[in-house]
């Protein structure tokens, strides 16, 4: 019998870009736009970005083994918040299940981006350690996307 686990954690993420909420909402909006940053290697990748709507980006391990992670858009409130849900599956087996909410607080002449993450992670398919680093990378290429340093 194969020994199956479950873990679960929160992060919260924290990024102040000196673009208004409306830019950087339009960053992860349009399609193109947020390919550019957060899926630029993936030539397969979609969004379909409206309540109901789905994402799906694909990429490989070091070894070369596909992931895919497939999103649905569960709330949207234009320049203020995102909420998602993702599955991402390696090999082909669902290793985690997340809620993700994004939220553009007006900071100044710029934006606050919070980004909250609670996910499920099955049987030590993936850590949540490697997910929080993987999108604060994603963050910041978000950030070089918007012109910042």
């Amino acid at each position: 019998m194969t020994e199956h686990s479950v873990k679960h954690s929160t992060f919260t993420l924290e990024r102040t870009y000196s673009a208004p909420p409306a830019k950087v909402f339009a960053a992860w909006a349009d399609r193109d736009t947020k390919a550019k940053w957060f899926a630029a290697d993936d030539p397969a990748y979609t969004l379909d970005f409206r309540v109901g709507g789905t994402e799906a980006a694909h990429g490989r391990t070091d070894d070369g083994a596909q992931i895919v992670a497939e999103s649905v858009y569960r709330d949207i409130l234009t320049d203020e918040r995102i909420v998602y849900t993702t599955s991402l599956f390696g090999r082909g087996v669902l290793a985690t299940v997340s809620v993700t909410t994004v939220e553009f607080v007006p900071d100044g002449t710029g934006t606050q981006l919070v980004l909250t993450e609670q996910g499920t992670f099955l049987d030590d398919q993936e850590h949540p350690e490697w997910r929080e680093q993987g999108t604060g990378g994603w963050l910041d290429a978000l950030g070089r996307e918007l012109g910042q340093s």
